[in-house]
């Protein structure tokens, strides 16, 4: 699992560029203003002196205990081993180090809302973790690690005081495996991120058109026919289920029903509203397909088939999504419109509400919960059915008021390559929720990341998901006023080296991928370029190319980042400069690297045609060269309080304005921050 963390260090010191390290305070306690930790805690106070990490370094359980708890104590020590490179002896000691003391257990099936809080003490002598049961105890030892830190004498922790509890109840991370496959270990090593991180609830998503991905025993048709031999075998959902448990994470599935159900008719045409013939899609959007709610067969492979299903997921939610339903094929079915009118069903928005009572009755008779995305959510939905909100706060206020609880996704698409800064402040007690009676607030469980699979595969989906979702988990654990964006940024990139002591391959992926498409087990120049550069955001990218399951996802804009934090660091300092309050340092960076991107494209050029995978990126580099060009002279302007001719200024504007478009799926990140050193240079 660890494998790759050998090969990063050439990319790292380009994506890290200007990673300056700043501190924040938590909800005003100024005891965490030197604090690298995400999320930052409810309330800590800063103590004298540090907590050596040395060989002897020895952790015991007092209390109550269990193999959870033993199994947590291994991890933390295994996870602090490969962080300082100490090899940590697991048996008992005399006098431990850490002393973990829980006051008994947790619900056998983790609960929403069960208590979540910790106390972490530490002093020069020693630490003590005390927690009500073992779920703040994994808490604990996550805020414990991310404090280890290197100072001049070794490894240590800061003295200090911590009182922590989560402000949401529910902090998920959505993964679908319908669209892209996503095997065993790719899983469980987000898991292990989610843990790092404190969340605690790994929504599932396991079906879809492209494919059906659990083994059903009852109907193996499902998997036979509807997988392209990609699913789960239901021991390996078990195991994750375990896998999850241990860490303190509840595991919801989802089976979207009555669209996205293409793969399903693989196998059961008869249950479609259409008449075929099925096969597993291959394209992406919204298909026609839908189940037909009219027969009562329907219900009866449903019921049969939620019943198997929830003995394989014990949590007590199950999410049926309900979203995105054309209702073409209804409409093209004379025998489903005869069964509208004789039901008095005026649309098929009402016919799929029909179809949702239907099956939240057949969810509630085998002892769950229902969810499902925004569309399920009519007047007379049950209460206790769960709203997950796409649409936005107005829809998660509206479930609110209606009695519903719900759950914030809008702002936390992370596969739609938003900055971290817009999950960041992306809130789901703001906007329409600020307005909801405190009851009504109650009702709001928090929020989930959604990482969507089109365009990601098991090689580059760790660079979607981290480190951008470590700062929504923030959002969703720390208190409401911990916003301050540029200490998150600084907090966020600590945070994302020590994922990678996890197994998880948000930066090692990267430099993989450039190696392979260039070739070159040192791709510098392809480095360099990559550092500037970012996927489009939002649905862009599927009007700039077609894509489809069968599509290979090995090109560049597959290989960056979501976020370019060269480019972002990049954009502050250039923002500085024009602005006139840059530091010396900031105003040799915007040099330095305006230089880099300048020279870049002489190196790279003659490396491009090589490759069918690059030969595509000559006018992207091209581009950033002329780009870094208008860059330096307006720098030059600017040092040596030289007015940019008017005309000349407009002439590069216009070239910068189209220099904004995407060119081989990729957006050019430096041409904003040069568009404001052109501006400032002419209006100097």
């Amino acid at each position: 699992m660890f494998k790759s963390l050998e090969r990063r260090s050439g990319l790292l010191c380009v994506f890290s560029f200007l990673a300056f390290l700043s501190f924040a305070t938590a909800s005003g306690a100024q005891s965490a203003a030197s604090l690298d930790l995400m999320p930052l805690p409810a309330h800590a106070v800063t103590g004298t002196g540090q907590l050596a990490i040395e060989g002897g370094f020895s952790v015991a359980l007092t209390g109550y205990t269990e193999p959870r708890l033993i199994a947590a104590k291994e991890r933390f020590l295994a996870t602090l081993g490969r962080e300082t490179g100490i090899p940590f002896q697991n048996g008992a000691a005399d006098k431990a180090t850490l002393t973990i003391q829980t006051a008994g257990a947790s619900e056998a099936v983790q609960q929403l809302g069960e208590d979540e809080s910790y106390r972490l003490e530490i002093t020069p002598s020693g630490a003590q973790l005390t927690a009500k049961n073992p779920l703040g105890v994994l808490h604990g030892l996550q805020t414990f690690l991310q404090l280890v830190h290197i100072t001049p004498s070794g490894f240590a922790v800061p003295a200090m005081t911590i009182d922590d509890q989560p402000r949401f109840p529910w902090r998920g991370l959505m993964i679908d495996s319908g669209r892209h496959f996503m095997p065993v270990d790719m899983i469980e090593r987000n898991l292990d991120g989610m843990e790092a991180v404190k969340l605690n609830v790994f929504h599932w998503h396991l079906s879809e058109d492209q494919g059906f991905r659990v083994e059903s025993k009852i109907y193996p048709l499902l998997q036979e026919k509807g997988s392209n031999g990609q699913y789960y075998t239901q021991t390996q959902v078990r195991e994750v289920v375990q896998y999850a448990r241990d860490r303190g994470i509840r595991v919801v599935p989802e089976f979207d029903v009555p669209c996205h159900t293409t793969a399903w008719f693989a196998g059961y045409p008869e249950l479609a509203s259409g008449k075929g013939p099925y096969k597993v899609e291959t394209r992406w959007g919204v298909m026609d397909p839908a189940m037909d709610p009219t027969r009562e067969s329907t219900y009866r492979f449903l019921d049969r088939f939620i019943g198997e299903m929830t003995t394989l997921f014990p949590d007590a939610y199950f999410h049926i999504g309900g979203d995105e339903c054309d209702g073409k094929e209804w409409d093209a079915n004379q025998a489903i419109d005869a069964f509208k009118k004789a039901h008095g069903l005026k649309d098929n928005a009402a016919l799929q509400s029909y179809f949702t009572a239907r099956v939240q009755k057949l969810v509630a008779g085998h002892h769950k919960i229902m969810e499902g995305w925004d569309e399920v959510l009519e007047p007379d939905t049950p209460r206790d059915v769960v709203i997950q909100s796409w649409r936005g706060p107005k829809a998660l206020a509206a479930a609110a008021r209606q009695g519903n609880r719900g759950l914030l996704s809008t702002g936390y698409y992370i596969d739609l390559n938003q900055s971290a800064a817009e999950h960041y402040l992306a809130d789901p007690m703001e906007g329409d929720a600020a307005s909801l009676t405190p009851e009504e607030k109650a009702r709001i469980l928090g929020g989930e990341a959604t990482m969507w699979s089109e365009f990601v595969t098991p090689e580059n989906v760790d660079s979607r998901i981290w480190p951008r979702t470590a700062a929504i988990a923030e959002r969703l654990w720390s208190p409401q006023d911990v916003r301050d964006v540029a200490s998150m940024y600084a907090r966020l990139a600590v945070v994302s080296q020590k994922l990678q002591y996890y197994g998880l391959e948000h930066l090692s992926s990267t430099e993989l991928m450039l190696e392979r498409m260039t070739g070159d087990l040192d791709p510098k120049a392809m480095r360099i370029l990559a550092a500037a550069v970012q996927p489009p955001m939002g649905y862009e990218r599927e009007e700039l190319r077609h894509y489809d399951a069968t599509s290979a996802l090995n090109r560049l804009v597959d290989a960056v980042p979501p976020e370019s934090e060269a480019a972002r660091k990049f954009g502050e300092a250039a923002k500085a400069v024009a602005d006139g309050g840059a530091s010396a340092e900031e105003r040799r960076e915007v040099r330095h690297w305006l230089v880099l991107w300048r020279e870049n494209d002489a190196k790279l050029e003659p490396q491009l045609g090589k490759s069918e995978l690059t030969v595509e990126l000559a006018p992207v580099s091209q581009t950033l060269a002329q780009v870094a060009t208008f860059g330096l002279e307006a720098l030059e302007d600017l040092e040596n309080h030289r007015v940019l001719d008017a005309g000349i200024a407009q002439r590069e504007l216009a070239i910068l304005k189209q220099a904004e478009k995407p060119q081989a799926v990729l957006r050019d990140m430096v041409v904003a921050p040069v568009e404001v050193l052109v501006q400032a240079a002419s209006a100097h």
